[in-house]
């Protein structure tokens, strides 16, 4: 199955402009039908705490063009708005809609980024969420979730064949986005695909750096630095057979533990 990450380089609290770059990208090169296409983490502002300029208003304008592009070139789409919770406030989410522009899932992040204050801006998520795509069972996380291996056994716990992980992930640390994609990888026997944005924000850089890495912790496709699309293939048999040869999430136990949830 074919699978699509946009290496954004995002405009720092301007959605229009944003949408222009990311439009100009699937315009020069459309993704293939069926595919599973993916934005970064808050594609429309960057990783803004000012959620007067990043925050959807009443039309959800970043959803709405997330959709828009999902029916244009018939593709399941992924990406990261900031929300606004039943209970008030903000959060930061990824969103998936069908090749028809309909919302499939919602996942909110589980784990604010503390270092960067964002739990003072944004609700924290209580549960890891799945969608089929391809085969696939798919979860959803957010940047700072990488580094906590417990939601992603949550997700293994319910199905997951694949996790998508969309980022902000400054230069400084990446090393450890790429160790831990492959960790992840190899601790739940699962392709992981992460789509970090490019480029510079008032604070940071951004190498982008976005990769697919199979069952066993290679990686099969990396997008190094720079604005662009990158394109990858994933099998889902790919993970049944490792799982049937190498039996290491069956054997993990499957309890009721409520991982993933508060």
């Amino acid at each position: 199955m074919n699978i699509v990450g946009c290496q954004l380089d995002s405009v720092w609290e301007n959605k229009v402009a944003s949408f222009a770059r990311a439009q100009a990208l699937f315009d020069a090169k459309p993704p293939q039908p069926g595919s599973l296409v993916v934005l970064p983490e808050m594609f429309a502002t960057g990783f803004s705490a000012n959620t007067a300029a990043t925050q959807q208003g009443p039309t959800a304008e970043c959803e709405q063009f997330l959709a828009g592009l999902a029916r244009k070139y018939g593709v399941t789409i992924l990406g990261g708005v900031v929300g606004s919770p039943p209970g008030g406030g903000c959060s930061n989410d990824a969103v998936v809609f069908s090749e028809s522009g309909t919302l499939i899932c919602r996942y909110s992040k589980i784990q604010p980024f503390t270092g960067g204050g964002e739990h003072q801006v944004h609700t924290a998520g209580r549960e890891v969420r799945t969608f089929s795509w391809g085969g696939f069972v798919v979860a959803p996380l957010i940047c700072y979730d990488l580094r906590f291996p417990e939601l992603f056994r949550a997700g293994a716990r319910r199905g997951a064949t694949m996790f998508v992980v969309i980022a902000s992930w400054p230069v400084m640390r990446d090393r450890h986005w790429q160790i831990l994609l492959q960790a992840r990888a190899i601790e739940n026997q699962a392709y992981v695909f992460g789509v970090n944005r490019c480029g510079r924000d008032p604070q940071f850089y951004h190498s982008g750096r976005s990769a697919l890495v199979d069952p066993q912790g290679v990686t099969v496709a990396d997008a190094g630095e720079g604005e662009r699309l990158l394109q990858a293939e994933a099998d889902p048999v790919a993970v049944a057979n490792w799982r049937r040869d190498f039996p290491a999430i069956r054997d993990m136990g499957w309890t009721d533990s409520p991982l993933g949830e508060r």
